[in-house]
């Protein structure tokens, strides 16, 4: 199942799980992942974007350490809210993971996330060459912790 619907989403998830955050770039894609309760998002590995081969290994290897239950990719929308290619891409993506892993796969709006996780960063007075190492798993971590907040949110009502 690939949905942009929180409510869809966690419904698929009734018993919670950990959760995989993506942020797919043009060259890199960062991955953070929340605890089973959905309460906190932690950044992780910034792993080489390419082809899907390589990128598959290496979250099948998270999802085995982790015994993740689903994903969350970041759908890189314009300001206006229209789709350009990046969007192409990630639902590109989508499909795969789908396919690949079986797991339901929540796209999430990303805009102003990579901002979002720059300021932090620099409120942490991290260096700029350390931020641009860390800049997509943490924009990862923001994604994912917006996703959980709302689907934690729908859980309330």
């Amino acid at each position: 199942m690939i949905t942009e619907n929180a409510r869809e989403f966690g419904a698929a998830l009734a018993d919670g799980g950990v959760l995989i955050g993506l942020d797919p770039g043009t060259k890199t894609v960062g991955v953070a992942t929340c605890d089973a309760g959905w309460r906190f998002a932690t950044a992780g590995k910034t792993l080489p974007r390419g082809k899907f081969g390589p990128l598959r290994a290496s979250l099948e290897t998270i999802l085995a350490q982790r015994s993740a239950k689903g994903f969350v990719l970041g759908l890189p929308r314009n300001m206006d809210g229209s789709e350009g290619p990046r969007a192409q891409a990630t639902r590109a993506l989508a499909r795969n993971l789908e396919q690949a892993f079986a797991l339901p796969v929540l796209l999430w709006d990303e805009r102003l996330s990579t901002v979002g996780a720059e300021r932090a960063m620099i409120d942490q007075d991290m260096s700029r060459a350390r931020r641009a190492e860390r800049i997509d798993s943490h924009a990862a971590a923001v994604i994912l912790q917006c996703a959980i907040d709302a689907l934690a949110q729908d859980g309330l009502d």
